[in-house]
């Protein structure tokens, strides 16, 4: 039996070029190709793929925003990022919202092929290059947490704890303010307040921490 993917991509010729690759490999079928995130998702929920290749930047409703979603719904679906981007924020963001693997789109057939099957063995799939910028960033994170428990660190208020787990889980700044009903401003006080107090840099290493030393569930 096939695996089963839907490509998810604004580029119609990259859709049918690589719809035209999969049709000649055994173990893979295409089963569906959606122009953006939005239609990603319904169509995902019908098709209930194993493996989705989802670019990023797209109209409507990009890739990192419909992983997250179709991570959330449908967990039995393997999201891999087919992307152009090397753009870090974009690739922590896509790990934390749930994507099984980061490749990108100037890899061969042949390493294609080869990362989708390992993400259905349960296996990550990462570019080299990608896999060095995730190796480094938690290497420095480790660092400076070192360098902050040496040091002792200043406790999170109860509300910087509420505001931290809601990091952790990938949401921005308006979808916190709108979770915890505080304006867009005063989550970005919260934020500098904690990374002041963990003696860290960005939302990244933040999360990074909280999971480490288990201040919140990833």
């Amino acid at each position: 039996m096939k695996n089963t993917v839907l490509i998810v991509d604004d580029h119609i010729l990259f859709r049918e070029g690589l719809h035209h690759i999969i049709s000649h490999w055994d173990d893979f079928e295409v089963v569906g190709e959606a122009p953006n995130g939005q239609v990603a998702i319904e169509m995902a929920r019908e098709l209930l793929p194993d493996i989705i290749l989802m670019d990023i930047s797209m109209p409507v409703m990009d890739g990192l925003q419909a992983t997250r979603q179709i991570s959330r719904e449908l967990p039995a679906t393997q999201v891999v990022m087919l992307t152009m981007s090397e753009d870090e924020e974009n690739l922590f963001h896509a790990v934390q919202y749930g994507a099984r693997g980061y490749v990108l789109k100037d890899i061969p057939s042949s390493g294609l092929h080869k990362k989708l099957s390992s993400v259905m063995r349960g296996e990550a799939a990462l570019s080299g290059a990608m896999a060095t910028k995730i190796l480094n960033e938690f290497s420095r994170t480790k660092a400076k947490l070192d360098a902050s428990e040496a040091a002792g660190l200043e406790p999170l208020t109860e509300r910087e704890q509420q505001v931290l787990e809601l990091v952790v889980q990938g949401l921005s700044n308006p979808e916190i303010a709108d979770k915890l009903f505080l304006s867009e401003n005063t989550v970005k006080k919260y934020l500098h307040n904690i990374l002041a107090k963990l003696h860290l840099n960005n939302r990244v290493e933040a999360a990074i921490y909280a999971v480490k030393e288990g201040l919140v569930k990833p």
